[in-house]
């Protein structure tokens, strides 16, 4: 095995990336707890994010686009 490879975070070496590795122990971590802090976590899970085409090089409006789950 080669240094590089041993010193490669596990999640790389599972084939992961790291945003896909920090969402599952998130999920985990909210699964875990007890109301009402459940419910309060579960806000968190929500995913707001803007998108814009840009055409000829100019960017016209974004648009705000939310995804949960």
């Amino acid at each position: 095995m080669s240094a590089t490879k041993a010193a490669a975070p596990f999640w790389r070496a599972a084939g992961m990336t790291y945003i896909g590795y920090s969402k599952m122990c998130a999920d985990m971590v909210r699964s875990c707890l007890k109301e009402p802090y459940k419910s309060e976590a579960a806000e968190f899970e929500k995913v707001h994010f803007s998108r814009a085409k840009w055409v000829d090089g100019k960017q016209p409006k974004t648009t705000i686009c939310e995804d949960d789950k």
